[in-house]
């Protein structure tokens, strides 16, 4: 599991940022075959606690497939601030 806390600078309502979170938990999932879900801020118009699961039965696989997650949502996602990740294999 993968944990990205985000901040969404300029939202300026709960509507915005669901405008803004619907399309990246859409193509996190379509980019990395992933289940991802807000977890955490969801009454926080500019931050958001994303969880990403993968299950695999090879370790190595996962880690590497979650260690991309962060790198690409920066290269990919400028407007989107990534404060924090976290991985966690169960």
């Amino acid at each position: 599991m993968l944990t990205l806390h985000i901040m969404l600078p300029g939202c300026k309502s709960l509507k915005e940022k669901r405008s803004r979170l619907t399309p990246l938990l859409a193509r996190l999932h379509r980019e990395f075959n992933i289940s991802v879900a807000e977890i955490d801020h969801q009454d926080a118009w500019q931050e958001s606690l994303l969880a990403c699961a993968l299950v695999s039965n090879d370790h190595r696989y996962t880690q590497r497939a979650l260690q991309e997650i962060p790198a690409w949502l920066e290269r990919n996602m400028p407007e989107i601030s990534l404060v924090e990740h976290k991985i966690e294999i169960i």
